[in-house]
């Protein structure tokens, strides 16, 4: 009887397996790595759109109003201090963060005479309001503020009543994330690090020009809210005259197109580039109207462009130039540059590359009623 004996495969044949197996995964990787940066994208489309729907809610229960952290009234003291408010006209509403599993309130204080004691440092209470409490901070080089802060507990009862909700998470923000992501599911309100200033602030915030009147940021020129009396009541949602322009709340982060994750020129918990940091940064971004899109920097650069010349065109300084009491540079673009920023705008001294120009949605020309982006060429 002959054996039979079975062939098996040669050193050439599994080479050749091995490198069609290779190629193939070099064909699939970046295929795969789009589609999981798309998924991203979307997740944090969707966050905003639920994010939306919690300022419509937070609306309806508020006249229409926007959140606001600071008393609409706060003018009332001199030169806007809320010192003298506090101790003589009301304790403003506390910026409350939530109740740790140990019952332990926590926030940002602001006391005075007419405040009842809270936990933590009243004392500092002053450059807290400063700080955190207006909607962005006129304290430089420091910009920060309310603006950024929507997973308070005012305003994250209408989310999911905690602090560290995903929904204020971008899939794509890798220093907050990191740190929030461990929390997502604790039951409290707030959850407390060894280091109480160690905070994930949301991957979104909303315009800080919106939040002010919108004669702070006005095309006749920045005006300083501390000696205008409304400057701190927030404006109704129905002022909004470009509610499919004007953004309302976006990725804070260079998180789409970025070159490296880390800005050498911050330190701390969270050195990102921010949004408006490079030419090819693409935010996710939801409009006043509702609406969730992607708007590049570049549009919004070009935008602002265009708004130059047609006020140029249409002369529109001329309006200031005449306005009684007017001082202030008149502003033709679509983000204002006479603020204490000046023309570099919000830290756009820190950008990524010479070329991106431009501190939209933070300092937006004539706030609330103006825009971010123009409509079709």
């Amino acid at each position: 009887m002959i054996k039979q004996h079975r062939k098996g495969f040669t050193i050439v044949e599994l080479l050749v397996v091995v490198s069609i197996i290779a190629l193939l995964i070099a064909i699939l990787l970046p295929a795969i790595g789009k589609a999981r940066d798309a998924a991203r994208v979307t997740q944090s489309s969707a966050n905003l759109r639920n994010l939306a729907v919690a300022n419509e809610s937070y609306a309806a229960d508020w006249a229409d109003r926007q959140f606001t952290a600071v008393p609409d009234d706060i003018g009332l003291s001199p030169n806007a201090d809320p010192l003298f408010y506090n101790n003589n006209i009301a304790c403003m509403a506390q910026q409350i963060a939530g109740i740790d599993h140990t019952g332990k309130l926590w926030g940002a204080w602001c006391g005075g005479d007419l405040c009842p004691n809270f936990d933590g440092d009243s004392g500092l209470w002053n450059g807290v309001f400063y700080l955190v409490y207006q909607p962005l901070s006129y304290n430089a080089p420091i910009a920060f503020g309310s603006f950024r802060t929507p997973n308070n507990k005012a305003f994250n009862a209408y989310v999911g009543g905690r602090f560290y909700d995903p929904a204020y998470y971008a899939p794509k923000d890798i220093y907050p994330l990191t740190l929030a992501e461990g929390f997502f599911s604790s039951p409290e309100e707030f959850v407390a690090t060894e280091s109480t200033d160690t905070i994930a602030w949301s991957s979104y915030c909303w315009s800080a020009s919106a939040m002010w009147n919108p004669e702070v940021h006005s095309r006749c020129g920045h005006v300083n809210p501390r000696n205008a009396p409304a400057a701190f009541r927030s404006p109704a949602i129905g002022q909004c005259r470009f509610p499919d322009l004007k953004t309302r709340m976006l990725e804070h982060h260079w998180l789409q197109n970025n070159e490296t994750d880390k800005n050498p020129s911050f330190g701390g918990d969270d050195p990102s580039w921010m949004y408006n940091h490079g030419y090819n940064s693409k935010p996710v971004t939801m409009f006043f109207d509702g609406h969730v899109s992607v708007v590049g920097v570049m549009d919004a650069m070009e935008a602002d462009t265009r708004a130059q010349k047609q006020a140029e065109n249409n002369n529109t300084c001329n309006y200031c130039a005449t306005s009684a009491g007017s001082t202030n540079e008149c502003q033709t673009g679509l983000w204002s540059r006479d603020t204490q920023w000046g023309t570099d705008g919000y830290y756009g001294n820190f950008s990524y590359d010479t070329i991106v120009d431009t501190a939209y949605h933070v300092l937006t020309t004539d706030g609330i009623l103006g825009r971010d982006v123009i409509g079709a060429k």
